[in-house]
């Protein structure tokens, strides 16, 4: 999943590592597997589904509750883009999956495009995979009614382990966009050694570097002017030569 540059994204993968001491998922680690019941049939193994892909795990409170409502339509909507770039994509919510499957009606009718939700549901109703990804603290996933699992993203790449974690509260939808953009930035990181600056692609305008990325730190210079030979420095008072700007089209 990671390009050929020796100081490049494998070194900084590195700073994050594979477990927990605590038992709390965090960036690098090795994403809980899981089996459950989903809209499209029996989930055995999540790591298995996973299958060497990218894959977001995209959580919602509740069924027949309105901002997951139009979250799921507005997700279905980048639905064909994720498959695309070879993204995975499934969503949870403590609901049984008849529940899931009746809900699903009301999503595709109130979402204003024509839309068809191809991605699976996950069934969570003994809240166990919420409690091991952290959605719930595990001490009142047994009480009656509430609790609901918070609005949780989980990025993870085809080595199971974790790239990014969003946690909304259940009163704020999240931005569909957003996701897109962060998942095609983490790949992009993985496959070139690069990171991308806050905003991008809107970023560095102003001196004709829109859309472009850094390089990683761990990235030497030998190997910058070797695999980046049209990357530029930007100056800065502090004279270091840390802000190495490339075009993402010199990438490819």
């Amino acid at each position: 999943m990671s390009c050929a540059i020796p100081s490049g994204s494998d070194a900084y993968a590195k700073l994050y590592p594979e477990t927990s001491s605590d038992g709390v998922l965090r960036l690098g680690n090795i994403v809980p597997d899981f089996s459950a019941e989903t809209t499209k049939g029996p989930m055995p193994s999540f790591h298995k589904w996973i299958d060497g892909h990218w894959a977001i795990l995209f959580s919602h409170p509740a069924d027949f509750t309105p901002v997951c409502t139009t979250e799921i339509g507005r997700l279905a909507l980048k639905y064909d883009y994720l498959s695309s770039i070879g993204v995975k994509l499934a969503t949870l919510s403590c609901d049984p999956v008849s529940s899931h499957t009746k809900w699903l009606e009301d999503v595709v009718a109130h979402c204003e495009n024509k839309i068809t939700i191809d991605f699976p549901i996950i069934a969570d109703p003994t809240r166990e995979i919420s409690v091991k990804y952290g959605m719930l603290d595990p001490t009142i996933k047994d009480k009656e009614g509430l609790p609901l699992t918070c609005r949780a993203v989980f990025i993870v790449g085809p080595d199971k382990k974790l790239k990014l974690s969003l946690n909304y509260p259940a009163s704020v939808g999240r931005n569909m966009d957003e996701i897109v953009r962060v998942t095609d930035a983490l790949m992009l990181s993985a496959k070139h050694s690069i990171a991308l600056p806050a905003n991008w692609p809107n970023n560095h305008e102003s001196i004709g570097m829109k859309g472009s990325a850094f390089l990683l730190p761990t990235v030497t210079k030998e190997d910058a002017q070797k695999h980046f030979p049209g990357y530029k420095t930007c100056a800065v008072p502090s004279g270091v030569e840390y802000l190495r700007l490339t075009k993402i089209e010199d990438l490819k």
